[in-house]
């Protein structure tokens, strides 16, 4: 009878052959222990896919999601219309704002992330997807802070922290490995939204939109302050059937 191997041995197996070409060295079963310890595979290897690209790692940003990764590709082939400028907020890794530069080479790119030390990790990113390095900034700072010369954005899509402390479904793993600071979003997981919500329309176009990632239960908030805010909100569910993404769009 055939036997499924177990996502231990899977993941075994993929580490050997991702992270060290298929061979069994001293670096592999050290890196082998730190998985069955429960360090993510993800930054054992190093890197990980995002649509048509290989994401990196290095400074152990958020671990794209696939449900990030659906919604992201979903609003980019279903824009009405091509965006010239493009901002990532709360940008980790750059996934997100990567894959946006791949879909619209032509359009300029802005990242924001606190955290300064993920930023060599968005050039690289760039970089090793063949991307115009040239036609990006990347910025430090408090959400919009550092955002150059009042710029205004077609486009700016979030991944934000959003986790309620007190509704917490994040697997132990990830609380040991991935960072907090991209993961909680203080009470009820609002307190960033919030305040992208509130701050986002000064930095849109005329016919910017604004597409924020969530969790289902914050729909009703995202939508109260999205219309006292000037927006007109629709959610939407991620491949799962889980209301995971809205996009606002302003109103003229």
């Amino acid at each position: 009878m055939f036997t499924m191997p177990t996502m231990d041995a899977r993941e075994e197996k993929w580490l050997l052959e991702e992270g060290f070409n298929g061979v069994e060295n001293s670096e592999y079963f050290v890196a082998r222990e730190k998985l069955r310890s429960g360090e993510p595979l993800a930054y054992l290897i190093g890197t990980m896919p995002f649509g048509p690209l290989t994401i990196a790692l290095a400074s152990k940003p958020l671990i794209p999601r696939a449900e990030t990764e659906f919604w992201v590709t979903k609003v980019l082939h279903e824009l009405p219309f091509v965006p010239e400028k493009i901002l990532d907020l709360c940008a980790g890794s750059g996934c997100i704002g990567t894959l946006a530069l791949h879909t619209f080479p032509s359009a300029h790119v802005d990242f924001a992330e606190l955290d300064e030390s993920h930023h060599e990790t968005i050039r690289e990113n760039i970089v090793r997807n063949n991307l115009p390095l040239k036609n990006t900034s990347i910025n430090g700072g408090d959400l919009f802070e550092h955002i150059q010369g009042g710029a205004t954005y077609d486009l700016i899509l979030t991944n934000p922290p959003y986790i309620d402390p007190a509704l917490d479904r994040t697997q132990t793993e990830v609380k040991m490995h991935e960072p907090h600071l991209a993961l909680y979003g203080g009470a009820k997981g609002m307190e960033i939204i919030a305040r992208i919500i509130r701050e986002a329309p000064r930095h849109l176009a005329e016919h910017g939109i604004l597409v924020i990632e969530h969790e289902p239960e914050q729909c009703e908030a995202v939508a109260k302050l999205a219309m006292v805010n000037g927006f007109s909100v629709t959610h939407y569910p991620d491949q799962y059937g889980v209301l995971r993404y809205t996009i606002l769009k302003r109103l003229s």
